[in-house]
């Protein structure tokens, strides 16, 4: 079985190991400044205090490696693990000279990590942190012994505007690395949505393609039904039985609504049916799908009409079934009344879906217009609310999802008329 680690703890962990891997080669440079400035240079240095902040630093280095291992790593952890090498580098300047050590601009390495690899108020945090230290050092620090020839002295206002041109440094590099790091992160999730976006397109063709062909396949079998049926319906013994003869009319009926059905595929999927597009209005449009849903469900659908004036439109199937998958996913949610409320905003069609049904999962309204996010368990369930979803985005609106405060679900249509209207209706 192999685990899946999500991407977060991931990159917490490549951020913890890069870490300790800067702090391996702090130690080495710190070894090898001391063990120079010691025997080369013939300065004296508290080496003892100093080599004991390098042992400290290579056990939290070791710590760190088997704790990595263990549980995932958080902002926390990282803000910490930074905290300490500015507290160990802070030390070996105070054992060095302080501020008039050349080696506390590494302060600025601390901040220019922190504002990367941790979130916007912990890289804050070490400004801070750094800054102070730095006016900490300016003041109280170990004064080294140079020979006449190395001496040097730096007056307190050369060391306040180091430290001013430090606190200065640190503060610009926070702002701007933040600022980059959510301008990249802004675009690497337009670059997301972009893609999965072009995935359900690609799993919308297949799905188109797969729905294509199975109207064709099953065009003549409903072809045949319908003829037999046909021929049932003449017979004497069905025309004398009043039962039998409403039967076989429902079962026709059920037939011609299949190839009905049938046709709307192939129609949104850009295949010509014999058909020509349908002129009708957005009322009569509404009414229509309403009405022959309620046929199916008798007494379960009312429409509450709050159009204005009417509008001439071409009759879309594709909108129609999303609407219809609306409605099939309330009655499955055990809803016993579904009110459809329709108005006119602007140039704007809203269509208002309510149910007093069980309402939506969370898991569902978190996915919305995900394939397959269903709490039923059939096989190819949870394709409704996503095919609803892609037909507004097609049309230019959008479908949102909620549930009610008393109880039951409400789904909401939003999109342009101009997607439905006629090129000369006014």
């Amino acid at each position: 079985m192999i685990a899946i680690v999500p991407a977060s703890e991931d990159a917490g962990r490549r951020n913890l190991l890069l870490l300790v891997q800067l702090r391996w080669l702090a130690v080495a440079g710190q070894l090898a400044t001391i063990l120079a400035v010691q025997f080369a240079f013939g300065v004296a240095l508290p080496i003892l205090p100093m080599f004991a902040m390098l042992g400290l630093l290579i056990g939290l280095n070791l710590v760190q490696l088997l704790a990595e291992r263990r549980r995932p790593v958080t902002n926390g952890q990282l803000l910490a693990a930074l905290l300490i090498d500015i507290a160990a580098l802070s030390v070996q300047l105070y054992l060095s000279g302080g501020a008039t050590n050349p080696f506390a601009g590494l302060f600025l390495l601390q901040v220019a990590l922190g504002s990367i690899l941790l979130r916007p108020w912990s890289g804050w945090l070490l400004v801070v942190v750094t800054s102070a230290s730095f006016a900490a050092l300016t003041v109280e620090y170990r004064p080294l012994s140079l020979s006449p020839g190395m001496e040097s002295a730096l007056s307190l206002p050369h060391l306040i505007g180091n430290w001013f041109n430090f606190t200065l440094a640190a503060v610009l590099i926070v702002l701007f690395v933040t600022r980059i790091a959510r301008n990249l992160s802004e675009r690497d999730a337009r670059l997301a949505a972009m893609r999965q976006q072009a995935a359900e397109a690609e799993h919308i063709v297949r799905m188109g393609l797969l729905a294509s062909g199975a109207a064709h396949e099953l065009g003549t079998p409903l072809a045949s039904v319908s003829v037999a049926l046909g021929d049932w319906a003449r017979e004497p013994a069905i025309r004398g039985d009043p039962a039998l003869a409403a039967e076989v009319e429902d079962m026709r009926a059920e037939v011609a609504r299949c190839k009905d059905i049938l046709s709307g595929i192939l129609l949104a999927s850009g295949e010509v049916t014999g058909q020509a597009p349908e002129r009708t209005t957005l009322r009569r449009f509404l009414t229509e799908i309403v009405a022959r849903w309620d046929r199916v469900h008798p007494g379960l659908v009312t429409l509450d009409d709050a159009l204005g004036a009417d509008r001439a439109i071409v009759a879309d199937r594709a909108l129609a079934q999303a609407l219809t998958n609306v409605l099939d996913n309330a009655v499955e949610a055990g809803a016993r009344h579904i009110a459809v409320e329709a108005r006119r905003d602007g140039e704007t069609l809203t269509l208002a879906v309510r149910d007093d049904g069980a309402g939506v999962p969370p898991a569902i309204l978190t996915h919305l217009g995900k394939p397959y996010q269903s709490s039923k368990n059939r096989r190819g369930a949870g394709l409704g609310l996503f095919l609803a979803t892609n037909v507004l985005r097609v049309l230019g609106g959008t479908l949102t999802l909620s549930n009610r405060a008393g109880g039951g679900a409400e789904a909401v249509f939003r999109l342009p008329l101009a997607a439905l209207s006629l090129e000369d209706a006014p």
